[in-house]
């Protein structure tokens, strides 16, 4: 094996020499057990709306909805975020699903095993909708 940079500009090449050694373990992890599949975001097709009840010591009854993803056809449970976005959603609606963005890639808040939110509906912004800037697509 060759000998290590010395010097005071070697640091570049000391750290692309210590990159070979070091194992990447929690990438694979998270695409293996991810829905998304280490996307940032996904498509995904409205199944049903449920509502979930928040953890204690909150007593409101959260808007969710069970989405399909297309990707891989696998189900996931999203928040519907903001006042009144449950009447925007329909059933059958292709929405765009994100992370909500709790620690660890876990649920966020009082929601509890809910993991992603609604960030589109029929390819409108849900927050634009919801301030009135736009109407929603007829599909």
């Amino acid at each position: 094996m060759a000998n290590k940079s010395k010097g005071l500009g070697a640091a570049k090449k000391l750290k692309k020499r210590r990159a070979q050694f070091i194992v990447k373990r929690t990438t694979s992890l998270k695409k293996k057990y991810d829905p998304l599949a280490g996307a940032s975001q996904a498509k995904a097709i409205v199944l049903e709306k449920i509502q979930i009840e928040a953890k204690q010591p909150n007593s409101a009854m959260r808007k969710c909805c069970r989405v399909q993803l297309v990707k891989n056809g696998k189900q996931v449970t999203a928040f519907m975020p903001g006042d009144g976005a449950q009447k925007l959603i329909n059933e059958h609606d292709e929405v765009i699903v994100e992370c909500i963005g709790g620690k660890m890639g876990r649920a966020k808040g009082d929601i509890p095993g809910v993991r992603w939110q609604v960030l589109k509906v029929n390819d409108q912004s849900l927050n634009a909708l919801l301030r009135g800037k736009l109407e929603k697509a007829r599909r």
